[in-house]
C-alpha cells in the first residue's frame, strides 16, 4: 500500500514539472557577467535556454548545495560513531559490548542492563 501511494506521489510531482516545463517553454539568455564588467574585462558569455531549464536547475542545484551543506554539519556524528567502532573493537570483538534493546530499556528504567544480570547468575 505504501509503495502504491509512494508511485502515485512520484507520478504526481512528475506530471506537476512536466506542465511546468511545458508552460516555460520561452528561451532566455543567460549571461555571464553584467554588461558593464564584461566590457570592463574585456569577456562575456552568454547562453540561451529555455526558462524551465533555468528553474529545474535552480532547484536542483539548491539540493545538491543542501544536501552536501547537511553532510559537512554530520561529520561530528559520524566522526564520533567511527571512534566508537574502533573503541569496541579495541576492547574485543564488539559483540559483548554491543547493547541489545533490553539492556537500553533497563537503562531507561533505572535497572541493570540484562546482560549484566544474566553475567551475574
Amino acid at each position: 500500500m505504501i509503495r502504491i501511494i509512494k508511485y502515485a506521489v512520484l507520478g504526481l510531482v512528475a506530471v506537476v514539472l512536466l506542465i511546468v516545463a511545458l508552460a516555460n517553454r520561452q528561451m532566455v539568455t543567460l549571461q555571464l557577467l553584467p554588461d558593464d564588467l564584461a566590457a570592463f574585462v574585456g569577456f562575456q558569455h552568454d547562453i540561451s535556454i529555455p526558462l524551465f531549464l533555468v528553474v529545474l536547475g535552480g532547484v536542483a542545484l539548491g539540493l545538491l548545495v543542501g544536501f552536501f551543506w547537511e553532510w559537512m554539519r554530520e561529520y561530528r556524528y559520524r566522526a564520533e560513531a567511527r571512534r566508537a567502532r574502533r573503541e569496541l573493537a579495541r576492547r574485543g570483538d564488539g559483540k559483548a559490548a554491543r547493547k541489545t534493546p533490553d539492556d537500553e530499556l533497563a537503562e531507561l528504567l533505572g535497572d541493570k542492563p540484562a546482560s549484566q544480570s544474566r553475567a551475574l547468575e
